[in-house]
């Protein structure tokens, strides 16, 4: 009999250990949780990297407000909210600063192209968004993009193109992004898909270029940059160079004046 008693005893401080063990966890965490509202406040927002909006634009469209909990805000919500709120912000970058400030770094999109289309122009951003709608006359301001239409445009959408283009439609967005990635936007006049086998594109203001659709983008503007910086390439030459070719060959046909 005593040694049941005895045996109860125990099993009745172990239960009571036990709920004493959670009680003190459950403390912790709520003193944890107090302390985190109380202290890390949202003091200070930096932002770094914009040039086309402000830094009260860009503020504005993270949802962040000065006050706000640094922990309990959503990061990845705000740097959404920058993106699709802001057309020319293609990359958003959010991180803390213990204790009290919240860094935004953006990164905007550079000179855009311009497909005209019903009497508006649509510039579109190296990564194939939509950003900007502008009337017509504006579109000689950039590299334009012709030969094709747009299916149901909108500022803040990705490019569609019609369905007859659907094939134009790939080669043109990896084009456009090997041109960034290749730093040579600057110097294209124009991109023509009126082709069913190949697209132009118009360079520098002297050359046309021919490159095949499907190709590798990034290997073909190598080869166009390599075959300028050829000493042969006189600074008075026009003329179409063809990138078509199966080899590393291009071939070159200069304009007779």
């Amino acid at each position: 009999m005593a040694r049941r008693r005895h045996s109860k005893r125990r099993r009745g401080r172990g239960g009571f250990g036990l709920l004493y063990k959670l009680l003190s966890v459950l403390l912790i965490c709520t003193a944890i949780i107090v302390a985190m509202t109380l202290f890390f406040r949202v003091d200070n927002i930096v932002i770094t990297g914009q040039h086309r909006y402000t830094a009260e634009e860009i503020q504005a469209a993270s949802g962040v407000e000065l006050g706000s909990n640094m922990y309990l805000l959503n990061k990845y919500e705000a740097a959404r909210g920058i993106v699709s709120q802001l057309p020319y912000i293609e990359d958003v970058r959010v991180n803390r600063k213990l204790p009290d400030t919240l860094l935004i770094e953006v990164h905007e999109s550079g000179r855009p192209f311009a497909l005209v289309q019903e009497g508006s122009t649509w510039l579109i951003s190296s990564n194939g968004k939509i950003v900007e709608q502008l009337p017509e006359e504006a579109a000689g301001q950039y590299g334009l993009i012709s030969g094709c239409q747009l299916l149901a445009p909108s500022v803040g959408t990705q490019l569609a193109l019609a369905t007859e283009y659907a094939s134009q439609q790939s080669s043109l967005l990896a084009l456009l992004e090997a041109l960034n990635s290749a730093g040579l936007t600057e110097n294209v006049d124009g991109i023509r898909l009126d082709e069913l086998s190949y697209l132009k594109m118009d360079y520098i203001g002297r050359f046309t270029v021919w490159i095949a659709y499907g190709a590798d983008y990034e290997w073909e503007l190598k080869k166009l940059t390599q075959t300028l910086e050829n000493d042969k390439i006189q600074s008075n030459m026009t003329g179409t160079i063809d990138l078509r070719l199966e080899s590393d060959r291009v071939f070159l046909m200069q304009n007779v004046r």
